[in-house]
């Protein structure tokens, strides 16, 4: 009886790391590591070098000294005594702010401007094609200074809403100012603010109101608990139909689940509107709009909105037009037939370049500094740097910014194109 045994393996040999198909891609990956970190390591050492023939060290100590400056537009309470760690967090939460605006209102100028350009109707087609070529062919930089300009040169004074002689009026019933130093809207205060501020009288004879970061923190925990029960409504009613067939009707329960809890959390703290209003040479209250983050808000808008435009275009086109005449076979109106049938389909080619444009309008608001908006370009990565010296740490903060916030973006828009994808069968 003979017994079969395999053939003893072959000795391993060096010559196999770079002839060895096996082997061959790990040398080179492992080759190419080493030399990365090579670099990398000439080069944090030759800096450290020329930082030590300047006279300088690498730290970050320099965040916690006084600032020693003012900033215009901010969100939280902030004056020149405090620290350049606290003026790079105004800057920062200047440019969350401008960044959230900006993609908010260009994804909705640039959809409605993409379907609009595909319009039969002539006027609206060559309107909407004016729009996008004429804003997506001039530099950013120019429509912020050229909207910077309008606002400030073309709208009135506040002197000319004072007293019985007033040439201008605020809007809606005395609550919006528009003027050259900006626009004032009303703000909202509480007057039970869980906040710890000290409760201020708007005006003389009213009653004193605050606002602070722990009544809005209160007010989204709220919110967002009432998003999660519309969540498991929205479920029920999913996993009921595909029981039955028949859908249940859930949306007053999701209206009130999404107005009555805030509502009395509201009418818990005191909710009140405080207007702006005429005192001296200027308005004083209400919310403050500078010329700045107006111009550089819209400019971005509409920029990125004419790409935006030309994306949705390509999206919607891409779409078989099969899919529309049967819509239109089964009796659905040219509207919902966009919204229920092309849209959705369009998305999956939507969303990967729209990322591309969202991260773009977030990093060109760095040209704020054009108009004097303090975003974290102006504060961390201008006067900072001018006043510290420390001009290699605040650099390397302000791309780590930039690079966190762009991964968070395009993190989060790869989620929702994974969740709305099309699901083959």
């Amino acid at each position: 009886m003979s017994t079969l045994t395999d053939p003893p393996k072959p000795a391993f040999r060096l010559s196999q790391l770079i002839y060895d198909t096996r082997y061959r891609s790990i040398t080179i990956q492992v080759v190419a590591l080493i030399l990365i970190l090579a670099a990398l390591y000439w080069l944090v050492n030759n800096t450290l070098d020329n930082l030590a023939r300047l006279g300088k060290d690498f730290n970050y100590g320099f965040l916690s000294n006084p600032a020693g400056y003012d900033i215009n537009q901010r969100l939280i309470e902030y004056n020149n005594q405090m620290s350049h760690g606290r003026a790079a967090l105004v800057g920062i939460l200047n440019t969350l702010l401008v960044a959230f605006l900006g993609c908010v209102t260009a994804t909705v100028l640039g959809v409605i401007a993409g379907v609009l350009r595909l319009s039969k109707n002539w006027v609206v087609n060559k309107l909407m094609a004016v729009y996008v070529e004429g804003f997506r062919n001039v530099p950013l930089l120019l429509w912020i200074i050229l909207i910077f300009a309008i606002m400030t040169e073309s709208m009135p004074q506040p002197r000319e809403f004072r007293g019985e002689e007033a040439t201008q009026s605020m809007l809606l019933g005395d609550n919006v100012a528009i003027t050259n130093r900006g626009i004032w809207i009303p703000r909202l205060a509480f007057t039970n603010s869980i906040s710890g501020n000290e409760a201020v009288a708007p005006v003389e004879d009213a009653v004193p109101v605050a606002s602070g970061a722990a009544d809005w923190l209160l007010i989204l925990g709220v919110l967002a608990a009432s998003l999660i029960a519309i969540r498991f409504v929205r479920r029920r009613a999913d996993r009921i139909q595909e029981a039955t067939g028949d859908r249940p009707k859930t949306w007053y329960i999701q209206l009130g689940l999404l107005i009555v809890p805030v509502g009395i959390v509201f009418v818990i703290l005191g909710l009140t509107i405080v207007s702006p209003y005429l005192r001296g040479f200027n308005f004083a209250e209400g919310i403050h709009l500078r010329n700045s983050l107006i111009a550089l808000w819209i400019a971005l808008s509409l920029y990125t909105g004419a790409f935006i435009a030309e994306i949705v275009r390509a999206g919607i086109l891409a779409v078989s037009k099969g899919q529309t005449e049967a819509a239109f076979a089964l009796g659905l109106q040219p509207a919902r037939t966009m919204n229920l049938v092309v849209l959705p389909q369009a998305m999956r080619v939507i969303i990967p370049p729209l990322i591309s444009q969202f991260l773009n309008l977030t990093k060109n608001s760095s040209l704020a500094i054009a108009v004097g908006y303090m975003d974290v370009r102006a504060t961390l990565g201008g006067i900072t740097i001018n006043q510290t010296g420390r001009e290699l740490e605040g650099m390397l903060l302000l791309g780590a910014f930039y690079l966190t916030l762009s991964l968070i973006i395009s993190g989060a828009m790869n989620f929702y194109n994974t969740r709305t994808q099309l699901k083959e069968r």
